[in-house]
């Protein structure tokens, strides 16, 4: 029987394909310039993640273990291959603004690994699952580290949503400071592996901190049987 709950805690924080797996770094650190940057590439993602686990899982039993690999890739392309479409027919400015990155999503071993670990051996309901879990993951990640960069850099926090959202989200721009000279360091590559080691260090204290408070309530409770027995 599939736990949701676990996979919910796999995608979203145990096993996080951007912050423990480290996947998919080179788009991550890439796009993430800007708040909708990471958003959009993050949602094209994560569709493909969830359309390629399904394919995968519906014929995992129809393909033989020597070409599963290669099928898996040509399945993920042609998800990419949709996703890279409807981009370019609705979210044209964005689609021109993440360039090259939404074609390396095939190459994104985060997608493949999700693919050969877990679509290949359970079923659709648990796989799409799994892949909006994961994608979601990786989005929340995209979107951080792209929030923070822009805050950091721009000194503005969703500027140009109307590329991804259309006209409707030509205001939603929130600019948070003035300044005449941006702050390059946020801007640039550099910038995006600063914040993506503050992000794995925030992690990395916060699940340190779980455990030590685990370890504590487990002292507690055995102190407490060995008193009852007493």
């Amino acid at each position: 029987m599939t736990d949701f709950r676990d996979l919910s805690l796999q995608g979203l924080w145990k096993n996080n394909p951007a912050l423990v797996q480290l996947l998919g770094l080179c788009p991550l650190l890439a796009v993430t310039a800007t708040f909708i940057n990471g958003l959009g590439l993050g949602l094209a993602t994560m569709l493909v993640l969830i359309g390629s686990n399904v394919t995968v899982s519906l014929v995992r039993n129809l393909v033989r273990n020597e070409i599963r690999i290669p099928v898996f890739v040509m399945i993920i392309a042609a998800f990419v291959t949709i996703i890279q479409l409807i981009m370019n027919a609705f979210t044209y400015e964005l689609y021109l603004a993440l360039g090259i990155f939404i074609p390396l999503i095939v190459t994104n071993c985060a997608i493949i690994g999700r693919a050969e670990a877990f679509a290949s051996k359970n079923g659709p309901l648990a796989s799409a699952y799994d892949g909006l879990m994961m994608g979601l993951g990786f989005t929340a990640v995209l979107v951080i580290l792209g929030g923070m960069r822009e805050i950091l850099g721009a000194g503005t926090l969703l500027a140009g949503a109307d590329r991804l959202f259309g006209p409707i989200a030509e205001n939603w721009t929130v600019v948070l400071f003035s300044t005449e000279n941006p702050f390059l360091l946020a801007v640039l590559p550099p910038g995006a592996f600063l914040g993506m080691g503050l992000l794995i260090a925030i992690k990395n204290i916060i699940d340190a901190k779980i455990a030590a408070q685990q370890t504590v309530t487990t002292e507690k409770a055995a102190r407490v049987r060995v008193t009852a027995e007493s």
